[in-house]
């Protein structure tokens, strides 16, 4: 006995490729597998039009989901309190002035709205806080790296798929 696909109802199948009980069940079926089908159809259309600039805000959208999970436990890199509201994963370097530091770890931490948002990234009180978890060298590393770096769409597939994978790691170990 198999039961049919679509209605789950058990049947004698008169041969292997039989997947319903009845001509109706067969219809509504072969529906379904056609919508299937176009769905993966525009899907992969709509991935082979995407735009560079699309596929690095996807690998950002990675990048900062791991920022906020790795940094949970921490307060706001600015100004060092736990908030019951969201928080965003801040960039020291703004994207804007250094978009060669949009996915360096050093340069991004877990900050909250308030100093994210509404204080334009209360970069005074970050500095402070940055100096304290990574050190004067690192942060200087950070305030003199001027290179130029222009993202390729295969280095932000890799990017996103990287952080993906990070993230997931933490998620499994909690």
């Amino acid at each position: 006995m198999a039961k049919c696909k679509v209605c789950r109802a058990p049947f004698d199948r008169r041969s292997m490729t039989h997947k319903c009980c009845s001509p109706e069940c067969a219809i509504e079926y072969a529906r379904k597998e056609r919508e299937n089908r176009e769905r993966k159809e525009i899907a992969a259309r709509k991935l082979a039009i995407k735009r560079r600039s699309e596929w690095l805000k996807d690998a950002e959208a990675a990048f900062n989901a791991y920022i906020r999970a790795r940094d949970k436990d921490r307060p706001c890199i600015s100004c060092g309190r736990f908030h019951t509201g969201s928080y965003d994963a801040g960039h020291y370097r703004s994207v804007g002035a250094a978009q060669h530091l949009r996915f360096n770890e050093d340069n991004v931490h877990k900050q909250c709205c308030q100093c994210n948002q509404h204080k334009s990234g209360n970069a005074i009180e970050y500095r402070i806080g940055l100096v304290a978890r990574i050190g004067i060298e690192r942060v200087e590393r950070l305030e003199t790296n001027n290179e130029i770096k222009k993202w390729s769409i295969e280095e932000a597939k890799a990017i996103k798929a990287e952080y993906k994978a990070k993230l997931k790691e933490i998620i499994d170990t909690q």
